[in-house]
């Protein structure tokens, strides 16, 4: 009895939802774009997390309306804020996030240069 449940609970967690194969392609790319906010580091399509699983539902229900991708976003952002977006919006909130990385690139370069064309003293 007990393995049945569980086969039955593994069945029903491994079900798309329903949808068809074009929503629901869209709506694994876009849980693919939301974080989980439980796991570090991971998307909603890869955390087995129970928050993970209320959010994949939330996604597939919104395709299942209609909603588009950009307006699905800004309703997860307005829900869990910006850190939710595996890849953050240019703005100027998120802008050091986006140019941090570039700066520490170009000093690094420069840091590299400048030591490789050191004069080298003679004995």
């Amino acid at each position: 009895m007990i393995v049945q449940a569980m086969i039955l609970a593994l069945a029903l967690q491994a079900a798309p939802g329903g949808l068809p194969p074009e929503e629901e392609a869209r709506a694994q790319d876009l849980m693919r774009e939301v974080r989980c906010m439980v796991c570090a580091g991971e998307s909603v399509m890869d955390s087995t997390a129970p928050m993970a699983q209320d959010m994949r539902r939330f996604i597939r229900e919104q395709v299942a309306l209609g909603q588009s991708d950009a307006d699905l976003r800004q309703a997860m952002v307005e829900r869990f804020g910006h850190e939710v977006l595996m890849r953050p919006t240019f703005e100027a909130r998120t802008a050091p996030l986006w140019i941090a990385p570039l700066v520490l690139l170009l000093l690094g370069g420069a840091l590299f240069l400048t030591a490789m064309r050191k004069p080298r003293t003679r004995n």
